[in-house]
């Protein structure tokens, strides 16, 4: 029989994260993401020339796995849309956070769900969620609401044009090189930021999807 632990030993070396997951009684959902820098070298090594890189990528890791665990596995980007978001705050403490991304206690800002995989039956040994509070709930000043150089967040929201037309734009600071100002911001989980590499290709990838 499969359980949590063993799930973890299958994805340990392969830059993927095994992030919790919920049991539903008649079948479970696990869990699959980064955090921090870890992910980005095993992308980096075998990251072909696709429309859709990152999401290929975990893909190709993914599916020999889940086929051998007898698991479905389903991806944000891939519709019918799932529901990451409360499957993710199911399994770990995760919360909304002013600029829209999902805030960690320990990752703050630096993570991300890439996959999950849906079981039948009940999964052994998924560990309890952790009873931690948002970052956010105890963040003086909320400074990720003022370093954005055109104030594209706010307590009102995310003014996604204005954040779109100064990352297309030769203005400074130049958010596609330094990423995102206000993301950069939060003092939570400073020491998991990406690398510069993976936060430059996530920016361009948001700057090519916005061309198009």
């Amino acid at each position: 029989m499969t359980n949590y632990a063993a799930i973890v030993a299958l994805f340990a070396s392969t830059g993927l994260l095994v992030r919790g997951g919920t049991d539903g009684g008649s079948g479970s959902v696990i869990l699959l993401g980064n955090a921090g820098p870890g992910m980005w070298p095993r992308f980096a090594a075998d990251r072909r020339d696709e429309p859709h890189p990152l999401d290929a990528w975990a893909k190709r890791v993914v599916e020999p796995i889940a086929g051998q665990l007898g698991a479905h596995a389903v991806y944000p980007s891939d519709r019918p849309y799932q529901p990451f978001i409360a499957w993710a705050k199911a399994a770990e403490p995760v919360y909304n956070s002013p600029l829209g991304l999902t805030i960690h206690p320990d990752y703050g800002l630096w993570h991300a769900f890439r996959a999950a995989l849906l079981f039948d039956g009940a999964i052994a040994g998924i560990p309890l969620r952790a009873a931690r509070p948002s970052p956010c709930d105890t963040c003086a000043g909320k400074p990720c609401l003022k370093a954005c150089p055109v104030a594209a967040f706010t307590v009102a929201g995310y003014d996604v044009d204005a954040c779109a037309a100064h990352l297309l734009s030769d203005a400074e600071p130049h958010c596609a090189t330094l990423g995102c100002r206000a993301r950069d911001a939060c003092p939570a989980g400073a020491g998991w930021r990406y690398p510069e590499p993976q936060i430059q290709f996530h920016m361009a990838a948001f700057a090519k999807a916005r061309r198009s």
